[in-house]
């Protein structure tokens, strides 16, 4: 089953579209079946992956508020291995329309069921908001990664959504992990990024990812070519640490379970079950 990655923060404008896109397109190009689900209202993930809205019809806003099928929403994309579950701006009315309905909540989980077998990864991006729909995506998602700017204000509004994800764990998800905190616009020539990275990696220590996301001309540029970094510029700063990234994370979650010890006559009833298929 895929591995669900919820990537969130109430704060806009700490990079949370940009390390979405580029971390599944750096698991993609690692031949890693991946999909992108853009539950942001903006829709750049979708733009930024060269997908637009005239190349669609079906979007996740009726995957959520009119419950079609999230394969009817899927569409391949430049790589290989990557796919997307575009948005629309009339995604930001599913939280009006989703108050009163029936196990709003878990709308997303129950719409991904059918797919997650497709995929190795499936990376979701909030809106900048802790609304209906960020909790359908931490409802839905096996963690969550936290893109933080190495900025101070960016780093206040971090307990709140830490004291989300302890709540949507306890009431509605109870395998909810956080996936770690990933800094991003760092400018290693700004002393106030040195300190907000010492403060961030002393009270959260490992859950730190080692690895930072510079600011870089390049990571700016890229979605207004409708591509992944990687695609637009594999030798700059900025695609290197996303490639680092997401060999963290397969490194993390590609652990391969030894087979089960099957007897032979638990083996044959299996062939004959499927020879009657």
């Amino acid at each position: 089953m895929a591995r669900v990655i919820a990537l969130s923060n109430q704060k806009g404008g700490v990079g949370k579209t940009t390390s979405a896109v580029n971390i599944a397109a750096c698991l993609a190009a690692a031949e890693k079946r991946v999909l992108v689900i853009d539950l942001d209202p903006q829709a750049n993930a979708g733009s930024g992956l060269g997908i637009y809205a005239r190349d669609f019809e079906t979007s996740m806003y009726d995957v959520l508020v009119d419950e079609v099928p999230l394969t009817s929403a899927i569409l391949h994309t430049e790589l290989k291995c990557l796919d997307i579950a575009p948005s629309v701006p009339d995604l930001v009315g599913a939280e009006v329309e989703l108050v009163a309905a029936i196990g709003r909540e878990s709308r997303l989980k129950e719409a991904l069921e059918p797919v997650q077998g497709l995929y190795d990864f499936v990376i979701i991006d909030c809106p900048p908001a802790l609304g209906i729909l960020t909790v359908n995506a931490l409802t839905a998602a096996n963690s969550v990664l936290i893109p933080l700017q190495c900025e101070y204000y960016a780093m206040e509004g971090l307990s709140q959504l830490i004291k989300t994800i302890s709540l949507i764990k306890k009431r509605l998800n109870p395998e909810l992990e956080r996936e770690g905190i990933l800094l991003t616009m760092y400018d290693r020539r700004n002393n106030l990024s040195h300190q907000v990275e010492q403060d961030i990696r002393a009270h959260f220590g490992n859950e730190v990812f080692p690895v930072v996301i510079p600011r870089n001309v390049k990571l700016s540029e890229a979605p207004s070519h409708g591509k992944p970094v990687i695609l637009y510029d594999i030798n700059s700063t900025g695609a290197t640490a996303y490639m680092e990234t997401a060999r963290l994370l397969i490194r993390r979650h590609s652990v391969i379970a030894p087979p089960p010890k099957t007897s032979k006559k638990t083996l044959a009833t299996t062939q004959g079950r499927t020879g009657q298929q």
